[in-house]
């Protein structure tokens, strides 16, 4: 077993994931909160607390009390796509059963508060993250955001240093890309791990920002039945949760939840990767300014 730390968890696992921080030391299996194994996936198993399933052309699945995961991979499967689908949305389900609520975001430190940007795949969640680690802020999470929500507050739990973003934009943002790699062999976009600038302990979550594409660069705020209906839309693993009726309640009562607590704005932004620079500068001052924060709740 390989002993890695992920999403504020002791994950233990029979495959290496370079992607995640190792712990070291001696260790054992009663350490580990979340155990990955390889072996046989029978659907006669499936019960309540262990949903079985599969993802077409990676793998079957098993999910037990969110705390095993049991791995099938298919013939032939490349072996970096088999990790990429663990930690994406294998790794969601898991979290949900442990009764954390995920999203499709990711999510910076600005002023000791996490900051997130939602949106789907391509949008420039992970564009704007990068440009914002380059600036010396630290990062939470790239495209996986795991939130633990209570009746206090909703802490985001940092994920794993990694980011995957597209060629064009990380060299826009003066990264050399000649030594990167895409994620998986058919991935468009390339893996970028960093040393520093992880922010490795759970903070506050102050803001989401919904990406949008437009004509202009506009921060806006989001009224709460709107901002509840992009937390549903932006759910990872939104299709494995609705087959189980128990996660999907808990999910939707857990979107209710944060949108009392948390402010929503949409960003709407042209698609211009020179100007990210500029999109720095007005998500600071939006952040720096309360009146988005007022607004949304009305």
């Amino acid at each position: 077993m390989k002993f890695y730390r992920a999403v504020n968890l002791c994950l233990a696992s029979e495959l290496k994931f370079p992607e995640l921080i190792p712990l070291e030391g001696k260790r054992n299996d009663s350490e580990a909160d979340i155990t990955v194994r390889l072996g046989k996936v029978d659907s006669s198993e499936a019960t309540d607390s262990n949903i079985v399933g599969s993802i077409p052309g990676v793998a079957r699945f098993s999910f037990r009390n969110g705390c095993e995961m049991t791995v099938s991979p298919l013939p032939g499967t490349d072996e970096a796509l088999l990790r990429s689908t663990i930690l994406g949305p294998a790794l969601c389900l898991l979290l949900e059963q442990r009764g954390l609520l995920v999203l499709h975001a990711s999510c910076i430190n600005i002023d000791n508060q996490a900051v997130a940007f939602m949106g789907g795949s391509g949008w420039g969640k992970s564009t704007l993250a990068t440009a914002f680690h380059r600036q010396g802020y630290n990062v939470l999470t790239d495209d996986v955001m795991p939130l633990d929500i209570t009746a206090e507050q909703t802490l985001v739990l940092p994920s794993y240093p990694q980011f995957k973003v597209s060629p064009e934009a990380l060299a826009s943002l003066g990264e050399d890309t000649s030594n990167l790699s895409p994620v998986y062999e058919t991935c468009t976009k390339l893996s970028y791990r960093f040393t520093q600038g992880f922010q490795t302990t759970p903070l506050p979550l102050r803001r989401i920002y919904v990406l949008r594409k437009g004509e202009q660069h506009d921060i806006s705020p989001v009224k709460t039945q709107d901002a509840f209906s992009e937390l549903v839309r932006h759910t990872r693993a939104i299709g494995l949760l609705q087959a189980h009726k128990g996660l999907i309640v808990r999910h939707l009562h857990l979107c209710t939840e944060l949108v009392k607590q948390v402010s929503f704005c949409y960003f709407t932004r042209k698609q211009a990767l020179e100007d990210l620079p500029t999109l720095i500068e007005l998500v600071k001052a939006d952040i720096a300014s309360p009146s988005h924060a007022l607004a949304a709740s009305t």
